[in-house]
């Protein structure tokens, strides 16, 4: 990736974008990267103790401020049912800001998380990325699947096509502080300690995926698309 590229992360429900990606937006932003946050239920109206609209609003703007990305895009698309939304409407409200945003590297969720707004958001984006080589705009440089504590994690295995994480990017002790105060700014989003979205997973996860890749601290993507590997 080079300083100054656009990426647009393509994500269900306010706090995804942090959960799967809070840490790399905050490191990318401070090296000159722009990241735009298209959240797709920007309500999520079936959320438990889910705050009124505009402290939702607001809690998610704060998140974004927080981790360096611009201000989110939310989307009208009601949570927990995306399966009863045609896919060609989730497709084509992608591909709009595909078009207007005209990213370099997209990031989505991994089509087999447990939760099934991941898995028809993942489905959307994956014929959305593909806008380059339909219409008349810049080309997609990388296409990947990041990981949503409490719900990657509990995917069940199926056919080997679990997360598998095959990029990495070190973010420092610094960049999980700053995942963890962006996800405090939802309200009721963090847990106690065993929960995935306790401090103490959040970051022991950035530990052992920096461990993997002998970095101090990282979120992991899985590569789907790449363009010029070398």
């Amino acid at each position: 990736m080079n300083p100054s590229k656009v990426i647009l992360t393509v994500t269900a429900h306010p706090d995804d974008e942090v959960l799967g990606f809070g840490g790399t937006s905050y490191a990318l932003s401070k090296k000159g990267y722009t990241v735009f946050n298209l959240i797709l239920s920007g309500q999520v109206d079936a959320r438990q103790h889910r705050p009124n609209v505009d402290d939702l609003h607001r809690h998610t703007a704060n998140a974004q401020e927080i981790i360096g990305a611009e201000k989110p895009i939310l989307g009208p698309f009601p949570n927990i049912k995306f399966n009863t939304v045609p896919h060609l409407d989730l497709v084509q409200f992608i591909e709009k800001y595909i078009e207007e945003i005209q990213p370099d590297y997209v990031f989505t969720h991994h089509p087999y998380d447990l939760n099934n707004d991941h898995y028809h958001t993942s489905k959307a984006c994956q014929a959305a990325i593909r806008l380059f080589q339909r219409k008349p705009v810049k080309p997609i440089s990388g296409f990947y699947f990041m990981e949503i504590l409490s719900s990657t994690d509990w995917a069940f295995p199926v056919d080997g096509q679990n997360f598998t994480p095959t990029a990495f990017w070190e973010i420092g002790e610094e960049g999980v502080q700053k995942k963890i105060e962006a996800l405090r700014c939802y309200e009721g989003v963090m847990r106690d300690f065993p929960h995935p979205r306790s401090e103490e997973i959040l970051k022991g996860l950035a530990a052992y995926r920096g461990g993997q890749a002998g970095l101090k601290y990282a979120e992991g993507f899985q590569v789907v698309f790449q363009q010029n590997i070398f």
